[in-house]
């Protein structure tokens, strides 16, 4: 089999469509067309029923695509094996992560995973959690870094980098902001009850931190009035600092807005894990694991004081 064969037919897999896939590739719809129907000639059966807008695989299609993933983390295994027992810090890194503070992330470590393995080729993702969780799943992703809870978890690998509580955000305008603590004290702590009848803009339902908001308001027998939903943090607290709801937000984003908003701990103190994740079948290279360390050393930052 053919690997540039088998990366052509996966990304018309993934991309559902031949010219969005050409497009990815960098070459002509009509070229990736040509290698399609040539491997279909050579296979004798069709990989893809075609429609106007789209491509979905035929059974013999998804076996295909299933065993040349697998070809393709051999590959990548292989040489990653080979490169460590070198040592010539050489190969390929897919890193993934979310949008927001997961690029911020990326963007501080990346240099210093640069000056020590300037060799080895890194490539970004920027995805959900749960996307995050499937690419790795079936091995095409080598390293993930999400935040999620132990029930979020699925039968890959998991290494936990940091706990981060969950605060609870107020306009400063509100009259329970009075009970926030000054800033360099200890947090105080307020019961989420007295804010039952305010607004919450709170991040979409497929997002990993939604499930712990709404188990904190089911704890406290409270159905929040939701006045939007939204996928970015930085949203939620734009809106708390227009003074037009509430929010949950991990302790990452608290420092940065003291001057404007009022910050409290909740009774039970919701923590979730800053997580790096990768397939439990694959070898996990020493450029994956440096690269593991300097994101745990970004994300050691400590709120004992506050």
């Amino acid at each position: 089999m053919d690997l540039k064969q088998i990366e052509y037919i996966l990304k018309i897999a993934d991309e559902k469509n031949i010219t969005s896939a050409a497009e990815k590739l960098f070459i002509t719809q009509s070229a990736l067309n040509q290698q399609l129907l040539k491997l279909e000639k050579e296979l004798g059966t069709k990989l893809f029923y075609r429609s106007r807008t789209d491509c979905h695989p035929t059974d013999a299609g998804n076996v295909y695509i299933k065993n040349a993933r697998e070809m393709l983390r051999l590959k990548r295994e292989t040489y990653n094996i080979i490169h460590d027992i070198s040592e010539s810090r050489n190969g390929h890194l897919s890193v993934g992560f979310t949008p927001g503070r997961g690029t911020q992330m990326f963007s501080s470590v990346y240099p210093l995973f640069h000056k020590e393995y300037s060799n080895v080729i890194v490539e970004p993702i920027e995805l959900s959690v749960r996307s995050q969780q499937r690419l790795i799943s079936r091995g095409s992703l080598d390293i993930g870094f999400m935040t999620l809870r132990d029930s979020d978890k699925t039968q890959d690998e998991y290494i936990t980098l940091h706990e981060e509580e969950i605060f609870l955000a107020v306009p400063k305008i509100h009259p329970v902001s009075s009970l926030a603590a000054p800033k360099g004290l200890p947090f105080a702590t307020l019961d989420i009850g007295k804010l039952r009848y305010e607004p919450f803009v709170l991040m979409y339902k497929e997002s990993t931190i939604r499930s712990m908001v709404d188990s904190i308001f089911q704890e406290s027998e409270i159905i929040p009035e939701i006045l939007f939903e939204t996928s970015s943090t930085d949203t939620i607290l734009t809106m708390i600092k227009s003074n037009l709801c509430c929010g949950l937000i991990p302790y990452y984003y608290v420092p940065k807005h003291l001057e404007d908003i009022a910050f409290f701990r909740l009774p039970s103190k919701p923590s979730w894990q800053i997580a790096a994740s990768y397939n439990k079948d694959n070898y996990l290279s020493k450029a994956a694991h440096r690269f593991i360390q300097l994101a745990s050393d970004y994300w050691s930052f400590d709120y004992a004081e506050n």
